[in-house]
C-alpha cells in the first residue's frame, strides 16, 4: 500500500477487554492481541486501532486514564506493546492506539495534584475547576452518561466532568496541558506506532465563560447538536500542533477524529490539510436502513470532505453502539450493509466481531454490567455493555476460545456456531464473505481511493453506483428486483441469479459485479 495507505484503508478496530485474553484471567490483553495478528492478516485488514490500555481505574473501560505513558497490568507492559507493534508491523499492519486528551482520571497525579491545592491555583487551573452559584453547580450542563457534569469538592468547588465523575476535563487553555500532550505522542511514536485515534476530539475547547446550555434534557453519544463545550472553533489549533509533529516522524502517521458535530461540513473542518487525516463519519453509522436515507449521507459525505481533500470514512459498529446485525433487524442486512460500505471510495472500519456476523447481547443480567452508563442513568440506560461481550473463537470450550478462564462479561450460549472456528468451515460464512470483500476490495483497481461514485437510475429502494468498471448493487426493498447486468459476479452477500443480460437481486441483498 501506498504512502497514503490511510485513505484506502481498512481499519479493525480491537476492544482490548474482549479480543483474546493470554492469562486466563477473563479480560483480553496485549500478548492476546499478538497473538491473534494472524487472524487479522489473513482477514486482510490494513490497520489495527486498539482502544486504551493505559495505566487506569478502569471506571470507564479505560477511557479514564491515570498514566499515559504506562501500561496497566490488567492489558501487560510496555514491552508486551513494542513487541505487538513490531510483530504487526511483520505482517504488514499498522497499529492506531487511542489517546484520551479531553479527560484524565481522577487517580491522575495532575487532578490528585488539584485536589490538595487551594482554589486559584495552577493545579486547578489544568482542569475546570469552578465556584457554583450557592449550593447549585455553576452552570446547567449535563454529563453525556447521565446526571450533571459537576461535582463539588470539600471546599466547595465544582470540577466539570462531560463524562463520569472519574473523569475530570482538562482545561485545554492551559500551555503545560498542551505540552504535555504534544510529549505524549512523541512517547507512543517513538515506540512505533503508526497513528492516534482521538477521543472525544470536539470536546477539548468549551465556550468563554462556560455559558448555560439553556435545558437539562439528558444528552447522547453521537449527538449533532450544537453545545458550547464541543466543536468550539479553537480545538482545530491544537490539531494544527499535533500535525506538526505527527509529520516530523519518518513514514505518514495519522490523526483520525472523534468528533461529534452538527453536519459533516463541520466534520471536514478538522481534516484541512494541516489538522486531521481522517474523522469517523457517524452520520453515516446513524442512518437507517432505507435507501434515500443511505444515498443522502453518502453524497453529503463525499461533498463535505471535497474540498479539503480529505477521505471519507464509513463505519457500521463501534464499540459505543449496538451492533448493526441487531440494529439493522437481521444478519441479511447486516451482511448487504458490509458489502456496501465496503465498496465505497475512502476508508472503512471494521468493529471487532462484525465479520462474525455478531448480534447486540440484550440479555446480559444487570449484576454483570459495568458500563458507568447504567449506574449514572439510575438504570435506565443499560449502557454499551451487549456490544463489548468477548467474541468467540472456538466451537466450545471455556469462553469459547477467548481465554482459559472465562470472561469478565458472559457470551451467549449460541456463539460457538459463530466463532472463527465455526465459520473458517463454512464458505458461504460472514468471516468469508469479509475475507473475500477485503481481498477483492485490496486487488480490483476501481476500489479504495477516490472520491467519485456514479449513481445508476434504479427502482424505488435500490442503490445501485458505479466506479469505473465496478458496479454494487443494493436491494433494500423488500421483493426480488431484476435490473441489466453485462459483466461477471464478483461477490455478493447472499443468494442470487444472473444470466447474460439481467441480475436478479433479492430483498436485504448486495452484489458486486464487473465488466471484465
Amino acid at each position: 500500500m501506498s504512502q497514503d495507505w490511510w485513505r484506502e484503508a481498512v481499519i479493525y478496530q480491537v476492544y482490548v477487554r474482549s479480543f483474546a485474553d493470554s492469562n486466563g484471567d477473563g479480560v483480553g490483553d496485549l500478548p492476546g492481541i499478538r497473538s491473534r495478528l494472524p487472524y487479522l492478516a489473513d482477514l486482510g485488514v490494513d490497520a489495527v486501532w486498539i482502544t486504551p490500555f493505559y495505566s487506569s481505574p478502569q471506571a470507564d473501560g479505560g477511557y479514564d486514564v491515570a498514566d499515559y505513558r504506562a501500561v496497566d497490568p490488567l492489558f501487560g507492559d510496555l514491552e508486551d506493546a513494542r513487541r505487538l507493534i513490531e510483530d504487526a508491523h511483520d505482517l504488514g499492519i499498522r497499529i492506531i492506539v487511542d489517546l484520551v486528551p479531553n479527560h484524565t482520571s481522577d487517580q491522575h497525579e495532575w487532578f490528585q495534584q488539584a485536589l490538595q491545592a487551594a482554589p486559584g491555583s495552577p493545579e486547578r487551573a489544568r482542569y475546570h475547576f469552578r465556584d457554583g452559584k450557592g449550593d447549585l453547580p455553576p452552570n446547567d450542563w449535563e454529563s453525556i452518561f447521565g446526571g450533571p457534569a459537576w461535582t463539588r469538592v470539600p471546599d466547595g468547588q465544582w470540577y466539570l466532568h462531560l463524562f463520569a465523575p472519574e473523569q475530570p476535563d482538562l482545561n485545554w487553555e492551559r500551555p503545560e496541558v498542551r505540552e504535555e500532550f504534544l510529549d505524549v505522542l512523541r512517547f507512543w511514536l517513538d515506540l512505533g506506532v503508526d497513528g492516534f485515534r482521538i477521543d472525544v476530539a470536539h470536546g477539548l475547547v468549551k465556550a468563554d465563560g462556560l455559558p448555560d446550555v439553556g435545558r437539562t434534557e439528558q444528552l447522547k453519544l453521537l449527538g449533532t447538536e450544537a453545545l458550547p463545550f464541543f466543536d468550539q472553533d479553537g480545538v482545530h489549533e491544537i490539531y494544527r500542533d499535533w500535525r506538526k509533529v505527527l509529520d516530523s516522524y519518518p513514514g505518514v502517521r495519522v490523526g483520525v477524529a472523534e468528533a461529534w458535530t452538527p453536519s459533516p461540513e463541520r466534520t471536514a473542518r478538522y481534516l484541512r490539510a494541516d489538522e486531521l487525516h481522517q474523522a469517523f463519519n457517524f452520520h453515516y453509522l446513524t442512518a437507517e436502513w432505507d435507501a434515500t436515507a443511505l444515498k443522502t449521507v453518502i453524497d453529503d459525505s463525499l461533498a463535505a470532505m471535497a474540498p479539503v481533500g480529505a477521505p471519507t470514512t464509513w463505519v457500521l459498529s463501534n464499540h459505543d453502539v449496538q451492533r448493526h446485525v441487531t440494529r439493522y433487524g437481521s444478519l441479511a442486512r447486516a451482511r448487504a450493509a458490509a458489502l456496501l460500505m465496503l465498496a465505497l471510495p475512502g476508508s472503512a472500519y471494521v468493529y471487532q466481531g462484525e465479520e462474525l456476523g455478531l448480534p447486540e447481547v440484550l440479555d446480559l443480567p444487570d449484576d454483570v454490567l459495568q458500563d458507568p452508563v447504567w449506574e449514572r442513568s439510575g438504570h435506565t440506560d443499560r449502557g454499551r455493555d451487549g456490544c463489548r461481550v468477548p467474541i468467540p473463537w472456538t466451537a466450545d470450550g471455556p469462553s469459547y476460545g477467548f481465554g482459559d478462564g472465562g470472561s469478565w462479561l458472559p457470551q451467549p450460549d449460541t456463539w460457538g456456531a459463530l466463532s472463527v472456528a465455526a465459520q473458517q468451515e463454512d464458505r458461504s460464512s460472514t468471516l468469508h464473505l469479509y475475507r473475500d470483500a477485503l481481498r477483492i476490495r485490496r486487488n480490483h483497481p476501481a476500489l479504495g481511493q477516490g472520491s467519485e461514485v456514479e449513481w445508476l437510475d434504479t427502482p424505488p429502494n435500490v442503490l445501485a453506483f458505479r466506479r469505473r468498471d465496478f458496479t454494487c448493487v443494493v436491494n433494500l426493498g423488500a421483493e426480488d428486483v431484476r435490473v441489466p447486468f453485462d459483466g461477471e459476479v464478483l461477490l455478493a452477500s447472499g443468494p442470487h441469479t444472473a444470466d447474460t443480460t439481467e441480475l436478479v437481486v433479492p430483498s436485504d441483498t448486495t452484489v458486486w459485479w464487473h465488466r471484465p
